[in-house]
């Protein structure tokens, strides 16, 4: 029987993950991103696992919305990149370091 314990084990490993590769890669825009989609996504499995243990759907309705946000947050993100990729060639963060003020 897979109890709610699981659940939070595997979310926290997921959310640990993104947050090594925050941490560990910070020259790939694209990677970055990743990750934190990867955080959201453990987040999400958090709503979920304790919408299910308490018999109750408003934490499925909450992820179905953020799901939602990012979903065009990361096609907002994605266009930023290719449009930075056609200017500077590059989608490295110290490149990136240019575009301030």
């Amino acid at each position: 029987m897979i109890t709610l314990t699981h659940y939070l084990v595997l979310s926290a490993i997921l959310f640990a993950i993104s947050a090594m590769g925050i941490f560990m890669n910070r020259k790939n825009v694209l990677v970055l991103l990743m990750s934190i989609e990867l955080m959201l996504l453990a987040v999400n499995f958090n709503f979920v696992a304790f919408s299910r243990y308490l018999g109750d759907t408003a934490g499925q309705i909450f992820v179905f919305f953020i799901l939602t946000v990012a979903a065009a947050e990361s096609a907002i993100g994605l266009a930023i990149m290719v449009l930075i990729f056609r200017n500077r060639q590059s989608i490295n963060v110290q490149d990136l370091d240019s575009l301030k003020g």
